[in-house]
């Protein structure tokens, strides 16, 4: 077992970012990363910390650093509440091959696989969140380690994950779960002056047990300082920033071309556009952590987001939730004709095989449901698309 401590806060801007006032032990404690990653093929490397400890900052910025060596990354992320690369509510896995310019924000992008959680925790269901973290781990190993997936270099791709700030009680249990399962080569924890906020320090997972092989662990603080260049929690607007995600999904709706610089701009073309037909005889709803009653669901489903999932697409792990290939809006119901009104950016192809609708706890941001002359939930008539028998078939 290897241990690092990063040394005094300096906070000098990174040239990564200029926006960013990174501490000088960060970039130090990356490379290290990245120079043990050549040395040991198929490195794991998992963030931990407190909420808002800045984990997604430094995942972005070791993302950035491995990218140098590696031409691919691959990246789990386990935090359902701030995701980096998905709405919320969203586990996935990407395999990153470009830099992200923006260490200050998350960013929507096609995962390799995802799951819909529908929640911004963990806590109503611990054992089907966990179910989720061990698929998407073992698709990464299935796919990318045991099929010897390399990049240019020869090199086994290295994988990061994000975990969720919840550290405490329960939470700190399902950490430990996660932890002992994946069995990272590196641990990076965030840390901040407040003690009782962090994390035990060494390998807490392992409960005095040796690990199974070389393990690194490195203690970095937070990127914000207070007066006192004391490291502390960076305040975030956590419902701000789960719609601003949202939002940006489902701008996807649109081509570039078409110019939406506002909520309100993306409101009124989610209002506008036209939305897929989908039979309501072709689609099993799945109601995550609650239950409807059921002359109750088709009201409970009106303007509400959903997970888009095919029944015959599961990972082989019992009891576990179906693949995500997407999200959806339920713009209205038509129950006279059996019809779903639904807005999404997933192509017709992919559109074309789904069956389950997963409703979860996620809400649709009011900035996007308080359209001018507009009155939500609402009803349309006019379709880009009627998913029919017919396309069934071709499918």
């Amino acid at each position: 077992m290897v241990a690092h401590k990063g040394g005094g806060a300096c906070a000098s801007p990174s040239s990564q970012n200029n926006e960013i006032a990174i501490p000088i032990q960060w970039p130090e404690a990356a490379e290290a990363i990245s120079r043990a990653a050549a040395s040991r093929p198929g490195l794991v490397v998992a963030i931990c910390g407190p909420k808002n400890s800045g984990k997604s900052t430094f995942s972005r910025f070791l993302l950035n650093t491995l990218l140098q060596r590696y031409r691919r990354v691959a990246y789990l992320d386990t935090d359902v509440g701030q995701p980096e690369f998905s709405p919320p509510g969203s586990m996935s896995l990407h395999i990153v091959d470009e830099v992200i310019e923006d260490l200050s924000n998350s960013s929507v992008r096609a995962p390799e696989r995802s799951f819909f959680f529908g929640d911004i925790s963990s806590k109503r269901d611990p054992e089907a969140y966990l179910n989720c973290v061990y698929n998407l781990y073992d698709h990464f190993v299935t796919h990318f380690r045991k099929n010897g997936s390399e990049d240019n270099r020869g090199s086994v791709l290295p994988l990061i994950i994000n975990t969720p700030g919840w550290v405490k009680g329960t939470g700190f249990d399902i950490l430990v779960e996660i932890m002992r399962y994946v069995s990272p080569s590196v641990v990076v924890q965030l840390r901040i002056s407040l003690q009782r906020k962090n994390l035990p320090t060494g390998a807490f997972w392992l409960e005095g047990e040796e690990p199974t092989g070389l393990l690194d662990l490195i203690d970095i603080e937070s990127a914000q300082q207070d007066l006192l260049h004391r490291s502390v929690l960076v305040k975030k607007d956590a419902r701000f920033f789960r719609g601003s995600l949202i939002s940006e999904y489902f701008r996807q709706c649109f081509t570039s071309d078409i110019s939406i610089s506002t909520n309100k701009e993306l409101a009124f073309a989610l209002a506008s556009i036209p939305p897929y037909q989908v039979p309501l005889s072709r689609v099993t709803v799945k109601h995550l952590h609650h239950q409807v009653p059921a002359d109750e669901i088709l009201h409970s489903l009106n303007a509400t987001l959903v997970g888009l999932a095919v029944s015959s697409d599961r990972p082989t792990r019992a009891n576990s939730y179906p693949w995500c290939i997407g999200l959806g809006i339920i713009r209205g119901i038509d129950v006279s004709r059996g019809l779903l009104y639904v807005i999404t950016p997933v192509p017709i192809q992919s559109l074309q095989k789904v069956d389950i609708l997963l409703q979860g706890l996620i809400e649709i941001p009011t900035r996007l449901l308080q359209v001018h002359g507009c009155v939500s939930p609402y009803m349309c008539t006019n379709v880009v698309h009627t998913i029919s028998h017919k396309d069934l078939l071709e499918s």
